[in-house]
């Protein structure tokens, strides 16, 4: 486990994967300064090589400076997008297991945290990016469990004013019931993704939380399909599943909905699941650690935190 995220603590800004704007740079030093941190940007955060925040191996310094520099207490990315995937073969995990700091951020940087996690048993955060929104809950949550490492902690499904059936917010049981088990999962293109590749993960017996953004109904559809049939999701002991927002059918006539396609793919699986809680793409963003026990209770709509997540 990494050390607590104190105030006052000097946070490495990085851009691992896609290139933020000036505009989305300087909403990221304003959130990490009002949050009380001091900011370090990374030597090539601004650069941008098409899709790409620079060259793989520039990506790949600020990384492994940000985790080496003495005076850096964590590593923070400041936005996804695509790339993460790219740097995983060159990383040195012998130089973040001797150097352990809390790492944030969500989205495409799920592949490192898979790969961290994997490589070096380093306990990262799900977390939203230094250029996202963050609202009191959102705040509120990501400094127990980074700063105080309050456990029990429990995240209840959020209450949407104007939820309608299909919404996006709409929380509901796929499959009711209890679980625990160790925390893992992400971003549901990434982990489709990673299939087949030495960095695949396993759900064996663990909490699996998913999200995804943009993607209509039958792309889920394939994403999980790939994940049934490429791992062993199947033997997960439960899902927790966030918010898919922007996920609807473009045309309901040639399409199910979300709701029936989670439905469809995951509740014969017979193991708790729950959709809606408060995590994806969305302002209103928990943060949720990598490799500590929890329990998921879908009767309820309750994800509880069972560990500390920092020493």
């Amino acid at each position: 486990m990494p050390k607590p995220l104190r105030p006052g603590a000097r946070i490495s800004l990085i851009a691992p994967a896609s290139p933020a704007s000036d505009e989305k740079i300087e909403q990221a030093l304003t959130n990490l300064k009002n949050l009380g941190f001091e900011v370090k940007e990374g030597v090539s955060m601004r650069k941008r090589l098409g899709h790409l925040a620079g060259t793989d191996a520039e990506r790949l310094a600020d990384l492994h400076n940000a985790f080496s520099d003495p005076d850096t207490d964590a590593v923070w990315c400041v936005r996804g997008g695509y790339g993460c995937t790219r740097l995983l073969p060159d990383i040195d995990f012998e130089l973040i297991s001797r150097h352990p700091k809390p790492f944030l951020g969500y989205s495409d940087v799920t592949a490192l945290h898979l790969a961290i996690g994997q490589k070096t048993g380093l306990v990262t955060f799900h977390a939203p990016v230094a250029a996202g929104e963050y609202t009191f809950g959102s705040f509120r949550q990501l400094k127990e469990v980074t700063q105080n490492g309050t456990t029990p902690f429990t995240i209840n499904k959020r209450v949407y004013e104007e939820v309608v059936a299909d919404s996006p917010f709409e929380p509901y049981a796929i499959h009711e019931g209890v679980a625990e088990g160790e925390l893992t999962g992400g971003n549901l293109s990434l982990l489709a993704a990673m299939c087949g590749t030495p960095w695949q993960p396993s759900f064996k017996n663990k909490l699996v939380f998913l999200e995804d953004v943009g993607e209509q109904p039958y792309r889920i559809d394939r994403l999980l399909t790939q994940l049934l049939e490429a791992t062993d999701l199947h033997k997960a002991a439960g899902l927790a599943l966030g918010v898919f927002y922007d996920c609807q059918p473009k045309n309901s006539d040639f399409s199910m909905s979300l709701k029936e396609t989670l439905l469809d793919r995951l509740a014969p699986l017979g193991i708790p699941a729950w959709y809606g809680l408060p995590f994806g793409h969305i302002p209103e963003q928990v943060t949720l650690p990598y490799g500590i026990q929890a329990k998921l209770d879908s009767r309820e709509g309750t994800l509880t935190l069972l560990e500390r997540a920092v020493k």
